[in-house]
């Protein structure tokens, strides 16, 4: 019985209970909060199918990073001399296949964006690929490049120099894409502590967003910031106050790594600035960050922010700039695009596989910090990731593609930027939605019909890879809260389950030779202990297990709300509801 703490505790609140290590269990489930628009969501969409997320990144890598790759359109790598910034040889990657703006034949071979090619190595990184040694290359050096120093903005940028800027996602144009690129570095640097030159970097970028945040002072309604001489400016671009977001990600990160009271206080600031905000002015990704950096805030440092609303905004559609950016709700045909992130109204709906793919980033590990939105991470995340599978030209069907005689192009991994209800180019107007489509044809005169097929979103599906494991039950997901969970203290492997089935179901998962005594943060108590090889637990209905490893033989205790295992947190609301 002693192995079963639930039945020894059950219909109490506090209660001393005796597991292997003699330490308070508290047992009762702790609330959970809803999100109306993840509420509207299929508890079972349809058609059902989980993509090897996993096994596509590889896949990715392997073909992408080949310069030896032949074909139409391929190879989709190529190097780049003209050393901006430092005096190294970097690459490209096109943004699209076939970008009539990119390559080494195009403007020096200079344009080229670090969405494609930041994005595309972290991605690898996410799934154990060391990109920092591969077939004699250092891929995460030569990402230093983007380090703008010579015009003195000194951050990472989308380019590597303003020669080639205004040919797509440049300088003073559309503030994201100057905050962006930084929180993918950080990102990535996390795996790379060691790399040269990589600490100054991130001390440079962290002391720009540090003096941005005081200029800016508690308004970032403004179109973008010039990073070298520390003004805000207004274009035609809507006004970017998410841009806070990405401020306070990176600073709070920053304060992790270097131990500086000064980037806590400005992570703050620009949160609180964020929270402020009466509209929603969610504009590309950068919102969800902020809920990720409000509920490590809280859970870290004592602070009390109710960051339900940048949840709502992030989900809901009601963006006032951006009209409709958030999460779609929809079935489209049979089709459940439930899950995927962008416009909700233009052209009847418009998600992108980038933002789908990187919302889960700061979102999954949120759970972990606040697990009373187990439920509503759990099923969107269900919905998210059975939707992604229709960007790839092959798993849509054939009918339902603007060009599906041409995605031999692909090599089955790169998918398609978007996914639409009703085209934006007349030439697909007889499609019926969903239509699998994309921008590129209308980012230059001439652009081929391939530049639908999206290069540098397919390098993020990584994000995905990380977190997202099958189980023994089709449609329950084993989702890692560790996988891009940055900067944090020590942690045991911890990993959510949702049950979106109209009854109990069992799971079955594999933990592993050394013994262990499993902790379920939503319940609130110790499952079983002693437990190797594999583990058997049921989870409610349209409920949620979060369970944490815990080394069998670890030290149970409770201090200040929260839950610890040898000095390891396991549980940052235990004594909360």
């Amino acid at each position: 019985m002693r192995k079963y703490i639930q039945f020894l505790c059950i219909g109490f609140l506090f209660i001393s209970c005796k597991t292997g290590s003699g330490k308070l269990i508290k047992n009762n489930s702790i609330d959970q909060i809803q999100l109306s628009r993840v509420e509207a969501m299929p508890n079972l969409p349809e058609p059902f199918k989980i993509m090897d997320f996993k096994g596509m990144a590889k896949k990715f890598d392997a073909l992408v990073y080949d310069e030896t790759q032949t074909g139409a359109y391929w190879p989709l790598i190529w190097s780049d001399n003209s050393r901006k910034n430092f005096d190294q040889e970097t690459f490209g990657i096109y943004t699209a296949m076939g970008d009539l703006r990119q390559g080494p034949e195009h403007h020096d071979g200079i344009f080229h964006e670090s969405l494609a090619t930041v994005g595309s190595v972290f991605g690898a990184t996410l799934v154990g690929i060391d990109k920092s040694n591969q077939n004699g290359k250092n891929y995460v050096s030569m990402l230093k490049n983007y380090f703008n120093s010579e015009t003195h903005w000194d951050i990472v940028m989308n380019n590597t120099s303003p020669e080639v800027a205004m040919l797509g996602g440049g300088y003073g144009r559309d503030w994201w894409y100057d905050v962006y690129p930084n929180v993918l570095f950080y990102g990535l640097a996390n795996f790379y502590p060691e790399e040269k030159d990589y600490t100054e970097i991130m001390r440079s970028v962290a002391e720009k967003f540090y003096e941005a945040d005081a200029v800016l002072a508690g308004n970032y309604s403004y179109s973008f910031f010039d990073y070298a001489r520390l003004e805000p400016k207004d274009n035609w671009i809507c006004k970017q106050e998410d841009a806070a977001a990405g401020h306070a990600y990176v600073l709070y990160s920053a304060y992790q790594k270097f131990n500086e009271p000064k980037y806590l206080a400005a992570a703050k600031s620009s949160l609180e600035t964020l929270l402020a905000q009466e509209d929603n002015r969610f504009y590309e990704i950068l919102m969800p960050f902020g809920a990720y950096v409000a509920v490590r805030l809280n859970a870290e440092e004592g602070t009390t922010y109710d960051y339900t609303k940048i949840l709502e905004w992030t989900f809901n559609g009601t963006s006032v700039c951006r009209e409709g950016w958030g999460v779609l709700v929809d079935n489209w045909n049979g089709y459940d695009v439930s899950g995927i992130v962008g416009s909700t109204v233009d052209h009847g709906g418009f998600g992108f596989l980038m933002n789908t793919y990187d919302t889960m980033w700061p979102l999954v590990p949120m759970v972990r910090y606040d697990q009373r939105y187990a439920n509503t991470i759990g099923k969107w995340m269900l919905n998210a990731s059975n939707a992604l599978k229709l960007f790839y030209p092959y798993e849509m069907p054939d009918e339902h593609q603007s060009i599906p005689e041409l995605k031999h192009h692909t090599k089955g991994v790169i998918a398609y930027e978007g996914l639409i209800k009703r085209s934006h180019f007349e030439a697909y107007d007889h499609i019926n939605a969903p239509i699998a489509i994309g921008d590129g044809p209308h980012w230059v005169e001439g652009n081929p019909d391939v530049s639908q097929f999206s290069v540098y979103g397919s390098g993020h599906v990584g994000i995905a890879g990380a977190i997202i494991s099958k189980t023994n039950v089709d449609n329950i997901l084993q989702l890692d809260l560790l996988a891009t969970d940055f900067y944090r203290d020590a942690a045991f492997p911890s990993y959510l389950y949702y049950n979106p089935n109209s009854e109990i179901r069992a799971v079955t998962i594999s933990v592993g030779e050394k013994s262990l005594k499993i902790y379920d943060a939503i319940q609130r108590t110790f499952l079983k202990e002693k437990v190797k090889g594999s583990f058997t637990f049921n989870i409610s209905k349209e409920n949620s297990a979060l369970l944490v490893m815990v080394p069998q033989n670890a030290s149970v205790s409770e201090k200040n709300g929260k839950l610890y295992a040898d000095g390891v947190v396991i549980d940052y609301r235990y004594s909360e509801n």
